[in-house]
C-alpha cells in the first residue's frame, strides 16, 4: 500500500507522458500550450510535471529532443547518404514525410513551435532557433566533406547549400501546416534539387 512519502515510485509512465507533451507542443506551439493543456494530455498533476520534467521550458526542451529522435530522425538518416545530392534528397523527402504523418500534427515542431511567440515564449523561440541552426550546421559539415572528397565542386559553398536545403525544408513545414500533402511537398523538393548543386 502506497503512502504519501518522499521516494514513492512515480505512478505514471514518464516516457509516454513526454510523448503526449510533445504532441501538445507540436499542435499548439510553445505559448499556445498551457500548463492545463499539458497536464491534462499527460494525465498528471502540475506538481508531478515539475517534479519529473522541471518547468515548462525544460519540458519543451525534452519534448523537442523526443521529436528529434522520433519524427525528426530523418535528419540523422539523411546525413548518412552516399552523396551530397542524396543527402539533400533524403533530407527534403524526410521533411515532406515527417510533416504530413497521418494522425500527427501537420508541420514541424521545430518550425511552428515558436513562430508566434511573444515575450514569454522567447526561450522557446531561442531554443528552436538553435535547434534549426544545429541542423543547418550538420548539413554544412556534410557538404563540406563532400567538397573535400570531390563530390561537390571545389568552388561550392557548403554554408550556402546547407542554408538553401534548410530553407526549402522549413518552407515544406509551413506548407504542410497549411494542408499540403506529402506528394505535393515531394514535388517541391524535387523541383528545388533539379539544378544541383544550387549556384
Amino acid at each position: 500500500m502506497y503512502t504519501s512519502q518522499i521516494g514513492r515510485p512515480r505512478a505514471f509512465d514518464a516516457e509516454a507522458a513526454l510523448e503526449k507533451a510533445m504532441m501538445v507542443f507540436w499542435a499548439q506551439g510553445y505559448e499556445g500550450a498551457s500548463l492545463t493543456d499539458l497536464t491534462e494530455a499527460m494525465g498528471i498533476s502540475r506538481k508531478s510535471l515539475y517534479a519529473a520534467y522541471g518547468n515548462k521550458e525544460d519540458l519543451f526542451r525534452k519534448a523537442l529532443q523526443r521529436y528529434t529522435e522520433g519524427p525528426g530522425a530523418y535528419v540523422a538518416e539523411a546525413l548518412q547518404a552516399s552523396t551530397a545530392r542524396e543527402v539533400a534528397m533524403a533530407f527534403l523527402a524526410g521533411s515532406a514525410r515527417a510533416n504530413t504523418l497521418p494522425g500527427l500534427p501537420a508541420g514541424c515542431l521545430g518550425v511552428q513551435g515558436a513562430l508566434a511567440a511573444g515575450g514569454t515564449g522567447r526561450v522557446a523561440r531561442d531554443t528552436l532557433a538553435e535547434w534549426r541552426a544545429h541542423g543547418q550546421a550538420l548539413l554544412r559539415d556534410r557538404f563540406r566533406q563532400a567538397v573535400q572528397v570531390g563530390d561537390l565542386p571545389v568552388g561550392a559553398d557548403p554554408e550556402k547549400i546547407a542554408r538553401y536545403v534548410m530553407t526549402i525544408a522549413n518552407g515544406v513545414a509551413v506548407q504542410a501546416a497549411g494542408g499540403a500533402t506529402c506528394e505535393e511537398l515531394q514535388q517541391v523538393a524535387d523541383a528545388a534539387l533539379q539544378n544541383w548543386p544550387p549556384a
